[in-house]
């Protein structure tokens, strides 16, 4: 985009709230299940069923609400948004239109250019359709699962005030951060959990006008939302600079080609005929209700970083990998102990952010078994940091015990003790660093000759001689101390 170009952005995002059953019906919301196997009268539109609101999603809803500075209503009212498509068997959405439970409320972001206060217009309250799968297997036609028809969602619907790409992923992370963190959604954007709308225009600078916009349909990560947005706003300054016309219409964001393709022409809300749901009351939240749900409030990301940079030390970067997740945090909290200095703070939130969530990502075990073992993850830590533990020896170790099936201090123990002691020895280790160096004399060259990233070859080769089981630490002092003559 040039700079004669101004865009303006605003998201509407969706996120599944957790309750263990769908938002008018008793439904399960558990995902994964066979194909229509949580369906009931009521989310099938079987004549004469009618829905149950489920109270859980409403409080879920106001902690949202409450989370990011919302008015919460004391009177909302459920509507019918009248549309056909094959995954919604009733032929329309119970949502809010006019009144939601949510509504006027802020996410302040950080960017490049400093703060931005991104303004939220409603949250509001409403069930999700079902899904099409269209040719699976290959040449099949397209097909049902209503599994995830009458799930309970809050959709955020923020007001135009983005202006980068940059802008809408840090609001998207930021806004995911919360919702996390207060427990209402566990923000899997992969099984959809929480997905994105992105409404997209661009005007001349200083113009207060808006221009067409176009909406960008179910983006489903961070990067989808940069790239999608970015494609889309040097599409419509292509159009105008060409004297073509911007057509308002809703679009799809096709990562595999890195564009968005036209979908449909953009609806208007009169389109959808709203009217309150006759089988639905007006929802009232008493003022008592919102109180207590306000004092159920956890510290906010937000708090968070300030917190942990500030007693900690912690890169702001680093602080923020913590906190996606509130088991990490906790774990890390709990390995810390009661006297931490600012070297073993950073180095347990690298140790957590690298080593155990890789090894946590390639076992099927949780983050809290993480939890259940905290003094042995900060003494294997401190281990590592020492060189009493190879890179190698941890990640066996660590894959070893995210796989056991018994509890992770016991399985840390075992595979410990199977990864044999660390060779220490100073004259086994001299041993196999002069053996490296004498066979690898192009490399000692180039290292004495100003390179000296040739050190981690050396290193390298000397774990290797020794089986991935030689201290580290003493390893690179005798390199260096050879090297260095």
């Amino acid at each position: 985009m040039t700079t004669a170009w101004q865009a303006v952005i605003g998201l509407e995002v969706h996120a599944q709230l957790r309750t263990a059953s769908k938002i008018f019906c008793g439904c399960s919301t558990a995902f994964g299940a066979v194909p229509n196997a949580h369906v009931c009268p009521v989310c099938l539109g079987l004549p004469g069923a009618l829905p149950v609101l489920n109270a859980e999603a409403v409080r879920m809803a106001v902690l949202a609400g409450l989370a990011t500075g919302c008015e919460i209503a004391e009177k909302s009212v459920f509507a019918r948004k009248n549309y056909f498509y094959p995954d919604l068997p009733k032929g329309y959405q119970i949502s809010q239109a006019a009144e939601p439970v949510c509504q006027h409320g802020h996410l302040d972001i950080e960017t490049v250019d400093g703060p931005r206060h991104a303004r939220i217009l409603r949250i509001h309250l409403e069930e999700d359709a079902g899904k099409s799968i269209h040719g699976e297997p290959a040449g099949a036609a397209t097909r049902i699962d209503l599994n995830r028809a009458g799930v309970p969602l809050i959709e955020i619907v923020g007001e135009p005030d983005l202006r980068t790409p940059e802008e809408a992923a840090a609001y998207l992370r930021e806004l995911r951060s919360i919702l996390v963190c207060i427990g209402v959604c566990d923000g899997n954007m992969e099984e959809g959990s929480l997905r994105c709308d992105a409404n997209v225009s661009v005007r001349p600078l200083g113009q207060e006008a808006l221009g067409t916009r176009c909406e960008i349909k179910n983006i489903n990560s961070f990067r989808g939302v940069r790239d999608a947005i970015a494609y889309e706003i040097d599409r419509q300054v292509a159009l105008i600079q060409a004297g073509e016309t911007v057509v308002q219409q809703t679009r799809l964001w096709n990562a595999d080609l890195g564009r968005t393709q036209a979908m449909r022409s953009k609806e208007e809300a009169h389109d959808y005929r709203y009217f309150p749901d006759p089988d639905l009351l007006p929802l009232c939240v008493p003022r008592a209700d919102v109180a207590q749900l306000r004092a159920r409030l956890p510290e906010l990301p937000a708090a968070q970083r300030r917190r942990l940079h500030r007693d900690f030390g912690l890169p702001l970067a680093l602080a923020a990998g913590l906190i996606e997740d509130p088991q990490r945090l906790t774990a890390f909290e709990r390995a810390l102990g009661p006297h931490p200095d600012a070297n073993q703070a950073l180095a347990l939130a690298n140790f957590l952010l690298t080593q155990v969530q890789a090894a946590l990502g390639r076992s099927a075990r949780g983050t809290h078994d993480v939890l259940a073992a905290m003094t042995e993850l900060a003494d294997l830590c401190q281990r590592w940091r020492d060189g009493a533990l190879s890179n190698k020896m941890l990640a066996d170790v660590l894959q070893g015990a995210f796989a056991d099936a018994r509890p992770l201090a016991a399985a840390l123990a075992q595979h410990l003790e199977q990864a044999g002691a660390v060779v220490s020895d100073s004259g086994a280790l001299e041993a196999a660093v002069d053996e490296v160096l004498g066979r690898s004399q192009p490399q000692v060259e180039r290292y004495r000759a100003g390179h000296p990233q040739v050190l981690g070859f050396f290193v390298g080769q000397v774990m290797k001689a020794l089986a991935g089981k030689g201290n580290a630490a003493k390893v690179q002092e005798i390199l260096k101390s050879r090297l260095d003559r």
